[in-house]
């Protein structure tokens, strides 16, 4: 994965996943609480995820906002989509994402769609199997970005040029 240093120079947009309302039961009565998962992106290859808890919704999102700045993220998009396809599992969720041709779209459903559109993608091909628990579909579409490598990377991690990872 390849953290982002800082975030002073990215113009970042949150989107609301979800919000939570939690209830505490205690002998003096119900304390009730709201939690928010946020997702930001600046829709040009850098996202991040964060989780906000407070006794009002816009206080959580606000930290869930504040949180996800903090864990950003960079992934190579080539081209509006995904450089290549990729499993993977957080908790009970499972996600897979694919490239798509020129005009797809995004195909996802829910928490998947709000990451991959946050990141810049405009066409992926992707499935979620298992749990549909929000929190875990941000955190598993996030790893996913995270394992994503382009041309570039493979080319320099092996030490040789771009012709030999497309040739062989």
């Amino acid at each position: 994965m390849n953290k982002v240093k800082s975030t002073n120079d990215l113009e970042l947009k949150d989107r609301l996943v979800a919000v939570n309302r939690v209830t505490k039961v205690t002998k003096g009565g119900r304390t009730i609480t709201f939690s928010a998962i946020v997702v930001v992106g600046d829709g040009n290859g850098i996202v991040g995820y964060g989780l906000g808890k407070a006794g009002e919704v816009t206080a959580a999102i606000s930290k869930g906002t504040e949180a996800a700045k903090k864990n950003l993220i960079k992934v190579p998009v080539s081209k509006g989509t995904v450089p290549h396809a990729v499993v993977t599992k957080f908790g009970g969720a499972e996600v897979f994402l694919a490239p798509a041709s020129q005009g797809t779209g995004v195909k996802a459903g829910g928490a998947m769609r709000a990451v991959l559109e946050s990141v810049g993608v405009t066409d992926v091909l992707a499935k979620a199997k298992g749990s549909s628990n929000p929190h875990n579909l941000v955190k598993a579409t996030v790893k996913a970005l995270g394992e994503m490598r382009d041309a570039r990377m493979v080319a320099q991690n092996r030490g040789v040029s771009l012709d030999v990872v497309f040739n062989g």
